[in-house]
This record gives structure tokens, sequence and C-alpha cells, in this order.
């Protein structure tokens, strides 16, 4: 499956959320990723982003598509990261 993942979480977690992030997708802008990523490595990424979150404070927002074919990407400005095989 395609995602896109944007996060915002308190100044002190960012640099781990960063990290996490990073690992399973590619960065796209600050706190914004995106990539294809299994059922099984999306559950990973998830379950340890929670145990990184303060629920209260913090959140995490999943747009998800069968594949990047169906998302039209649009960028109004420098892109941060120019990646061949994105949207």
């Amino acid at each position: 499956m395609y995602i896109i993942l944007v996060y915002d979480v308190k100044q002190q977690r960012v640099g781990r959320m960063l990290k996490l992030c990073r690992r399973y997708l590619h960065w796209i802008q600050n706190s914004v990723f995106e990539g294809e990523i299994s059922e099984v490595k999306l559950a990973e990424l998830l379950s340890k982003a929670r145990a990184l979150l303060d629920e209260e404070e913090d959140s995490v927002i999943l747009f998800k598509s069968r594949t990047q074919q169906w998302l039209e990407k649009q960028v109004l400005g420098r892109e941060r990261s120019r990646l061949d095989n994105i949207l």
C-alpha cells in the first residue's frame, strides 16, 4: 500500500519520531513522509510510533491508497526531497 504520514509531536519527541519514520518511509518535508509499505511494516511503524506519542498532546495522521498511481501530487515552491519514484 502507499501512504502519506504526517505527525505533530512536542519538540522533545520530534527527533525520535523523525528517526523512526525515516526507517520506513521517504522524508518529503518537515514531519511529512510518504512511500510504499506492507501491512506488517505499517503495523510495526504504528506500534513504535504509539510508544513515542503522548496521545493527549501529539498526533499521527495517515492517508492510505492501494498504489501511488491513484494520487496526484502538486508542489508549489521548493520540494525538499526529489525522488523519482514519488507520485
